[in-house]
C-alpha cells in the first residue's frame, strides 16, 4: 500500500474534460489528464483492501491494487507489466470502459472511489512515451496457423494471445480498416484512433498479419480459410441492431446509431460521402432513443454536427438521487457513471 492514509487526507480528483465550447466544434478526445504527480497521489488511495472488490468488479479479472501501487512509487514498467498480465490493451479499456471497478471500489461509500480508469490509462501512456512498450516476438513458433475473422476488441485480444504463445495468426477484417466496433463505432472523441494505429502497428511487429478489406465467405471462400489454417476463431460480433417497430418507423430521417456512427468515424478518416447518403443532424432537431453508452454517442456525434436541438429518451425510471438503501448497488449504482459523450 503506497500510502495506509491517503484515502483521509487527499480526495478523488478527476482530471476532467475540455472545455464544452472548445470539444463540440471538433471530434478530439474530450478527457484530459493530469500532471504526473497528482497522478501519483490519485493512485496512493488505493487501500489495498483484503477483498478487493474493484478485482471482482473487473470482468478481466485486472489486479488493480497492486499496479497501482507500482503507479504510486513511480515503477510505470512494473505498473505497465502488472496491467499487461490481465489486459491486452489498456490503451483501449483504459479510455472507454465504464469502470465497474470503480463502482465496486470501497471508498465509493463516501463517494470518492480511486480514479482506476484513469490510472490505467495514464500507465500505458506513460509506458509508451518512456519506451517500456516494446514488440513482443515469440522466440518459437509451433508451426501452427490460425485464422482470426474480425478485427474488434474480441478479434484483437485472441491474435494478440494466440501471437504470443507462437502461433502464425492472420487477422481478416471486411471493413477497409482494423478495429472492428473500436474504429467505426466507439466516436474519436472517445476513442482517438491513433491509439489503434498503434497498436495494430505493435501487433504488425511481433508478427500478427492483417488482411482488411477482406470479406471471408465473399473475397475468399471458407472452404480455403478451413483448408489453409490449423483454426479458425471467428469474432465478427452480431451486428444485428434491436429494432423498434412503431408507426412511423420506415419514415425518412430514422437510423440505427451504428448508422450514424460509422459513417462520421469514416467522414473523420477523410472518407468523401455522397450528399445523397450523408447523415447529418445540422440545423435538425434530433431525438435519440436508449440512454446507454452507445445512445450518448449519438448525442455527442449530433452536437458536433451542429443540431438544433438534441433530446433523448430511456425507458428505465430516473435513478434516485443521493444513496438510497431501497435500492443498492447493482440496482442503482450510488455514483452514477455517465459516459464522457453527455
Amino acid at each position: 500500500m503506497g500510502n495506509p492514509k491517503a484515502f483521509l487526507t487527499i480526495h478523488r480528483k478527476e482530471a476532467g474534460y475540455r472545455p464544452v465550447s472548445d470539444r463540440i466544434r471538433d471530434y478530439g478526445e474530450v478527457e484530459q489528464t493530469l500532471n504526473p504527480e497528482d497522478r501519483r497521489l490519485q493512485a496512493s488511495r488505493c487501500m489495498e483492501c483484503g477483498v478487493p472488490f474493484c478485482h471482482w468488479s473487473c470482468p478481466l479479472g485486472n489486479k488493480q491494487p497492486e499496479w497501482q501501487d507500482r503507479l504510486f512509487k513511480n515503477d510505470i514498467k512494473g505498473a505497465y507489466t502488472l496491467l499487461t498480465a490481465t489486459d491486452d490493451f489498456p490503451e483501449f479499456t483504459g479510455r472507454v470502459c465504464p469502470a465497474l471497478c470503480e463502482k465496486g471500489c470501497v471508498l465509493n461509500k463516501i463517494h470518492e472511489p480511486v480514479t482506476i480508469r484513469e490510472n490505467e490509462a495514464a500507465i500505458v501512456e506513460r509506458a509508451f512515451l518512456e519506451g517500456y512498450v516494446k514488440p513482443y516476438v515469440p522466440k518459437h513458433r509451433t508451426g501452427k496457423r490460425v485464422a482470426v475473422i474480425g478485427s474488434g476488441p474480441a478479434g484483437l485480444a485472441c491474435a494478440n494471445q494466440l501471437n504470443r504463445r507462437g502461433h502464425s495468426v492472420t487477422v481478416f477484417e471486411k471493413n477497409e480498416a482494423i478495429g472492428g466496433l473500436l474504429r467505426f463505432g466507439i466516436p474519436d472523441f472517445k476513442l482517438n484512433k491513433s491509439i489503434i494505429d498503434r497498436r495494430v502497428a505493435l501487433m504488425t511487429e511481433e508478427g500478427v498479419e492483417f488482411k482488411p478489406g477482406v470479406e471471408v465467405g465473399k473475397d475468399i471462400a471458407v472452404e480455403d480459410i478451413v483448408s489453409d489454417y490449423d483454426a479458425v476463431c471467428i469474432a465478427i460480433g452480431a451486428e444485428v441492431p434491436r429494432d423498434l417497430k412503431v408507426e412511423g418507423r420506415d419514415l425518412k430521417g430514422v437510423h440505427f446509431a451504428l448508422e450514424l456512427l460509422q459513417q462520421q468515424n469514416r467522414v473523420n478518416a477523410g472518407r468523401e460521402i455522397s450528399r445523397d447518403d450523408r447523415i447529418s443532424a445540422k440545423g435538425k432537431n434530433v431525438l435519440v432513443i436508449g440512454g446507454g453508452d452507445t445512445g450518448s454517442d449519438c448525442v455527442g456525434t449530433a452536437n458536433r454536427q451542429g443540431a438544433l436541438s438534441v433530446t433523448q429518451i430511456e425507458i428505465m425510471p430516473k435513478p434516485p438521487e443521493g444513496e438510497n438503501p431501497a435500492t443498492p448497488w447493482p440496482y442503482w449504482p450510488v455514483v452514477l457513471k455517465t459516459s464522457s459523450s453527455h
